[in-house]
């Protein structure tokens, strides 16, 4: 968590820490990112830095907890409003997924990079603080759909959406362009893309 010290700062410099620190993280990972790089991006000292987060560690928390709140507030989903067949509402619920990605890209890549640090010391410790949180959004989005026909327990159907979703979209936005993105062409072209590989999982299943 921050100190007393950078709460006290204004918004902007705030600002400025947190998005080269963003930027640091989802261009290098955990391991590789270098707090000399962020205080040399944001104009500040490192002792600086350190007066603000504890460690590098407390800093690349911090944006975890504070990037996790923003995509979960903004791509809040009413989920008696989404379809009840189960692939559909896979489909739309991950729309507005994807449209969040392509919206906040350097805020998306640090989310995927977090996701990838599975097996690393950073990651044992993501999932010692978090637990399973990262599933719960697939859980929630599926309590309610009957799995009946479908082979498999509800657990193993949920966790072979998830695996596929997050290859799936890791995929997706590696390949779009860095220029400016037209948002809705993206999530239409996406969705296109999506029902056809879901088209074949539910073959499968």
């Amino acid at each position: 968590m921050p100190t007393k010290v950078f709460i006290d700062l204004d918004k902007e410099k705030q600002d400025r820490i947190i998005d080269a620190a963003i930027n640091e993280f989802a261009e290098y990972g955990y391991e590789n990112s270098s707090t000399n790089r962020i205080v040399k991006t944001c104009g500040i000292s490192k002792g600086s830095l350190f007066k603000y987060f504890e460690n590098k560690e407390e800093l690349y928390f911090y944006l975890i907890d504070t990037i996790s709140v923003q995509m979960a507030s903004e791509t809040l989903t009413d989920l008696e409003k989404l379809p009840k067949d189960l692939f559909d509402r896979v489909v739309e619920y991950s729309a507005t997924e994807i449209s969040w990605y392509v919206a906040n890209p350097v805020k998306g890549k640090f989310i995927i990079s977090v996701a990838s640090e599975t097996g690393t010391a950073i990651g044992k410790k993501i999932i010692s603080r978090y637990g399973e949180k990262s599933t719960d959004i697939y859980e929630s989005l599926l309590k309610d759909i009957d799995m009946s026909g479908l082979h498999g327990s509800r657990k193993e159907v949920t966790d072979i959406l998830r695996w596929v979703l997050k290859g799936f979209n890791a995929d997706y936005l590696s390949s779009l362009s860095n220029d400016y993105i037209d948002i809705e062409k993206v999530k239409k072209d996406y969705i296109k893309q999506l029902k056809s590989h879901l088209k074949v999982l539910k073959s499968g299943l």
